[in-house]
């Protein structure tokens, strides 16, 4: 039975979501929560990692530890995207397995599904077909990830449960263009803008595009809460129901932050994936739902994004 007083190993917690489930855990009262820099910890080593988890003796993971990225460094870093993802999921789930650790939650994308999949996506669409080839490598690396652990379930009896959270923001973000996912990239682009860094504000592809958003902390809520339940499904889909189009959440910046930006569509870019709304009614039926909404996610977004900036 897992409570307040049970050792948790948080996996990549200095990350947007790893920060925001430490964050939550203490926030909740837990009293036993596990971390490691990678100074101390190099996810790579498995023998390293079989070693912390011997000595430490957590009762359960949360693997929010990825290597992560937007289109372009989906696109760029193909390589370092599939083999340190692949190298990172399999040390933290196998050395569990040998340790006995029988709770784990591995945090997946929405990506792992098909690029054309139907419209909201279930989680039984998985391998039903062609993946969308900008984040092939890290999708493939993540699917890999939750047939590890639905074969361990299977054969070893573990509890092993895979969230899959559509596109995520929220503080502790990242900004850089040439790494980061579409909303920071745009809240950077248009904040630039405003402040006169900038003489136009580029986006790529058409901004047609349409792409659902939650707050990280409702991720956050959901590993906690789903950390402690026994399910049926080891593949769980986390979203928070609603999609816009890029151009709506460009539109949606501009007016909180009160600028009218030049825009310019660069149409020689990819749009990516078309649309990408997960179906959340396995989640929902568990009795988890997400709590906030876009406006107050943003501001508390900004906020953080603007102190960080200082």
């Amino acid at each position: 039975m897992l409570d307040k007083h049970t050792k948790i190993f948080l996996a990549g917690h200095n990350g947007l979501v790893g920060s925001s489930i430490l964050r939550r855990l203490i926030f909740k009262g837990y009293k036993n929560i596990l971390i490691a820099s990678r100074y101390k910890l190099d996810l790579f080593d498995q023998k390293k990692v079989f070693n912390f988890l011997k000595k430490n003796k957590p009762k359960a993971i949360i693997m929010a530890a990825a290597r992560v990225g937007g289109i372009l460094a989906n696109n760029d870093y193909k390589a370092e995207f599939i083999y340190e993802n692949l190298c990172i999921q399999n040390n933290i789930i196998h050395s569990a397995y040998l340790n006995n650790i029988k709770n784990i939650i591995f945090l997946g994308s929405s990506c792992v599904y098909p690029k054309n999949s139907k419209q909201p996506i279930k989680e039984s669409y998985l391998l039903s077909g062609e993946l969308e080839k900008t984040n092939e490598p890290y999708a493939v690396a993540k699917i890999a990830g939750i047939k590890m652990c639905e074969s361990y379930n299977y054969q070893y009896k573990t509890n092993y449960k895979c969230l899959m959270p559509t596109n995520t923001y929220g503080p502790n973000d990242n900004y850089n263009l040439n790494t980061s996912h579409f909303l920071p990239a745009l809240i950077k682009k248009v904040h630039d803008y405003k402040n006169k860094k900038v003489k136009k504000i580029i986006i790529w592809g058409t901004g047609n595009s349409k792409r659902e958003l939650i707050y990280v902390d409702d991720i956050a809520d959901a590993c906690i809460f789903f950390l402690k339940k026994k399910t049926k499904e080891t593949l769980i889909n986390i979203g928070s129901g609603q999609d816009y189009k890029i151009k709506y959440y460009l539109n949606f910046i501009q007016k909180k932050l009160k600028v009218k930006g030049k825009i310019y569509f660069d149409k020689t870019k990819p749009d990516g994936t078309k649309r990408k709304l997960l179906d959340i009614s396995i989640a929902l039926s568990y009795g988890w739902k997400p709590k906030i909404g876009l406006s107050k996610g943003f501001d508390l977004t900004y906020s953080a994004f603007l102190k960080n900036a200082k």
